[in-house]
């Protein structure tokens, strides 16, 4: 399961099915698209004449259609950190991408414009060599919760939203936790194959001058062509378990 697939996921078991809550400026919803989203998607304008039977009829691969060329891709999630993906996502879904961006931006110390660009893109990457994915998800989840608590519908709808946040903010936290671990593992390796390449030059180094006639050492009682044959070995074999970690 892709990043996509995995936010969407989530914000499908947060969503349900066809709802039309008096209370909810949404109006009619299914999967959590909107009647006006769903009109907007089919170029039918106003929105009001796409009959909410259409909303209530409209499938599940439609709906995908929609999550990501409206909310996955204005929030550029496919170049954003999983776990932070994963949570302004559900923020986009739940209060438009522009206040989800604008509001990662404010924390990014960006211009808020509500739009992703390269200066906010670079802006993320530098908070986060600063601080870990999963405190800027804390962050982000905070500062949401802020904004829904000024809504006049949060005293409706405001037990679910709580409930929602906090969900989103767990499984952002576990997946970014899950991409930390990975990130140490591949450090771990690369470490670990720069004291072998030293160990193959050193070997190698020792081959040659022995070959060239100086007077060095022997390195683990081996004779020249060994030591360079077991040097090039090394070398070759620490590269391909490099590529197959990386790639």
């Amino acid at each position: 399961m892709n990043s996509f697939q995995s936010a969407l996921a989530h914000v499908l078991a947060q969503e349900g099915g066809y709802v039309d809550h008096p209370n909810d400026p949404g109006g009619a919803t299914k999967y959590g698209i909107t009647r006006a989203t769903l009109a907007r998607h089919r170029n039918i304008q106003p929105a009001n004449k796409l009959p909410k039977s259409e909303v209530r009829h409209m499938r599940k691969s439609e709906a995908t259609k929609i999550y990501h060329h409206y909310y996955w891709r204005p929030i550029h999630g496919a170049n954003l950190p999983s776990g932070l993906a994963f949570c302004l996502f559900d923020f986009a879904v739940n209060s438009g991408p522009a206040r989800a961006i604008k509001t990662l931006q404010a924390l990014v110390r960006v211009p808020q414009d509500g739009r992703m660009g390269p200066v906010t893109h670079a802006a993320i990457k530098a908070a986060l060599n600063l601080r870990s994915e999963g405190h800027l998800i804390e962050q982000l989840s905070s500062q949401r919760l802020q904004f829904l608590r000024r809504l006049r519908h949060y005293s409706t709808f405001g037990r679910g939203w709580r409930r929602r946040v906090a969900s989103t903010r767990q499984q952002a936290l576990k997946i970014a936790q899950s991409n930390s671990s990975k990130t140490k593992r591949n450090k771990m390796v690369y470490l670990q194959g720069y004291k072998t390449y030293i160990t193959a030059a050193l070997m190698l180094l020792v081959g040659v001058a022995q070959l060239a006639g100086a007077e060095v050492p022997n390195f683990d009682q081996a004779n020249v062509g060994q030591l360079i044959m077991e040097a090039f070995a090394i070398i070759f074999l620490r590269k391909g378990l490099k590529e197959s970690v990386f790639n």
